[in-house]
């Protein structure tokens, strides 16, 4: 049996992945850390930081983020946005 099912708590990487998943509105795929309420709940839940987590898990690959004005977002993998490459940025300018 799984530490989480013991505790009867989500992990924080359980928690991640359904807060995404309750609180995204369509058409959107992903939260906004601050404004959906994440960093409030996931302190109250885990009384830790979620910014810590939320870096650690998308550096894990468990999560994608994008900065995003007040805070980050936060998608499920392969949910996220494309980032422009540089070349693509230059070819926009016309160089």
């Amino acid at each position: 049996m799984a530490e989480s099912e013991q505790e009867g708590k989500l992990t924080p990487a359980e928690f991640v992945k359904k807060a995404i998943l309750s609180l995204r509105k369509e058409p959107y795929k992903g939260i906004h850390s601050v404004y959906s309420g994440f960093n409030n709940a996931f302190r109250d839940y885990f009384s830790e930081d979620p910014v810590k987590w939320t870096n650690q898990l998308s550096a894990d690959g468990v999560i994608e983020t994008r900065p995003a004005r007040g805070g980050v977002m936060l998608y499920l993998p392969g949910e996220a946005p494309a980032r422009s490459t540089p070349k693509d940025v230059l070819k926009k300018m016309g160089l």
